[in-house]
């Protein structure tokens, strides 16, 4: 790298993007992720959280708040709908570090469009861009945000915001290189909602997203940041990862040669990413042996999942609620155990208190593999302990939905319309919202979200 900053390498790269030159797995996987993200937001719309949060955040504007026929500033619109998107955990995530893009540059990207009167080419622009900081910053921080206990969604997706709302609103050099100096200041999320399964951890999508828009803001505005933001001797890196050790290249090298953006990974059940192969798992061992046989189901897991979904173990056996629920892999391996899935319909509170959920979870636990891939893999094993003593296991080799086994359009289909109907909304737009996705590349007029507004109840 040359005596330029990381965030001046970004910025000169950005300034090069041309999205009649994008890959074609960049522009699929950008469009999947505005269907997939949609979807999560319409879903969640009515749920307690975004209800409470949607009372709260009540600036005027002509920004979509999806779900509703309310219209709000920028910054409100995303945080809500990023919020949303992020609320029940069914996101898209990235495998090299679990940063969830979507449900941060998707409501970042919408905002803008509609306060800016960006066009589907910018708006396509910024989403690729977004995209790829996040999953490069991923790769630069491994388990390192997490270790410090901060939540790498909203400390690294403030980043990812920033970028990708400043690179669709043509911000100059020097304006970017401020956007991002501004927005390390606003970057945050402790995850202590692991002690009691409190909201805050849904909210970190939505806060990074309405960053993005605020920094940029800023910058068009002359405001400046430090141009060694990211690594900086009192840096972003410096204050969120717990090591000093980082390799920047992996964020700056072959910039719009190599793109992480288009490996990023959609999830088949609404629950942690790295629970998500012991759910496989389980589904296939309850195929194999009855429920009444099992004594001990011990899963191999990586160590650097261990404090966020497996200890105090007592208490991930026994979730606190539904939203706990979801970062306990004793409570997804019973609840994948016993119905094959592991849906939004299986994270309900009837559900967590179900006693045959709850007495197979007691019988869940783990021992650390050292071999495990984890953050560069996710996978997963499951030796089940009978009455007879035999012991039959399953493992899962990759995260399906990921690069190993990716979803195709027709499930990320399949699931936008399920996410539609869960939440109480006529399905039959999303084929208008698939159409909107696939045509951004040649939509250079301002991109029109007003079919977002007033969704048909079903």
């Amino acid at each position: 790298m040359s005596n330029s900053s990381v965030s001046q390498v970004i910025a000169d790269w950005v300034e090069t993007i041309d999205t009649e030159e994008l890959p074609s797995e960049v522009v699929q996987a950008c469009a999947d992720t505005l269907i997939d993200t949609v979807g999560l937001s319409v879903a969640a719309c009515n749920t307690d959280y975004v209800t409470a949060l949607r009372n709260s955040w009540t600036a005027d504007g002509p920004c979509t708040v999806l779900g509703s026929n309310l219209k709000l500033d920028a910054p409100s619109a995303a945080m809500i709908n990023g919020t949303a998107a992020h609320g029940e955990d069914f996101d898209n995530t990235f495998e090299g570090c679990p940063v969830h893009s979507g449900a941060v540059i998707v409501p970042a990207l919408l905002a803008a469009a509609q306060s800016y009167q960006l066009t589907g080419q910018q708006v396509l622009k910024g989403l690729a861009v977004g995209i790829e900081v996040m999953c490069r910053l991923g790769l630069v921080v491994q388990k390192g945000v997490h270790s410090a206990g901060f939540h790498p969604t909203g400390v690294l997706g403030t980043m990812g915001a920033t970028a990708g709302v400043s690179a669709a609103c043509n911000l100059t050099r020097n304006a970017q290189v401020n956007s991002a100096g501004i927005a390390g200041s606003m970057a945050s999320g402790i995850i202590e909602y692991l002690a009691d399964g409190t909201w805050t951890k849904r909210m970190h999508a939505g806060w990074a997203a309405q960053n993005g828009l605020r920094a940029t803001a800023m910058a068009l505005s002359g405001f400046t940041g430090p141009r060694t933001v990211y690594e900086g001797r009192h840096g972003l890196m410096f204050g969120f990862s717990s090591s000093e050790n980082h390799d920047y290249s992996l964020l700056t090298d072959n910039l719009g040669q190599d793109w992480w953006a288009e490996r990023i990974a959609f999830k088949p059940y609404a629950c942690g990413t790295m629970t998500q192969p012991f759910v496989d798992c389980a589904a296939r061992l309850s195929k194999k042996v009855s429920i009444d046989d099992v004594v001990s189901l011990k899963c191999k897991v990586g160590e650097g999942t261990v404090h966020r979904l497996w200890e105090p173990l007592a208490d991930k056996q026994m979730p606190s609620n539904a939203y706990a629920a979801k970062f306990s892999t004793p409570y997804c391996v019973a609840v994948g155990f016993l119905t094959e899935s592991a849906g939004l319909a299986e994270f309900t509170e009837d559900v967590v208190q179900d006693k045959a959920v709850i007495n197979l979870a007691r019988k869940v636990s783990y021992e650390i593999d050292p071999n495990d891939e984890y953050p560069k893999n996710y996978t997963g094993t499951i030796c089940a302990t009978l009455r007879d003593g035999r012991e039959v296991e399953e493992t899962q080799p990759y995260l399906r939905g990921g690069i190993n086994s990716p979803l195709s359009r027709a499930d990320i289909l399949k699931k936008c319309k399920a996410n539609f109907k869960y939440g109480g909304y006529n399905y039959e737009i999303v084929g208008v919202l698939s159409d909107l996705a696939d045509n951004l590349k040649d939509n250079n007029k301002s991109l029109d979200l007003g079919f977002l507004n007033n969704i048909p109840s079903i």
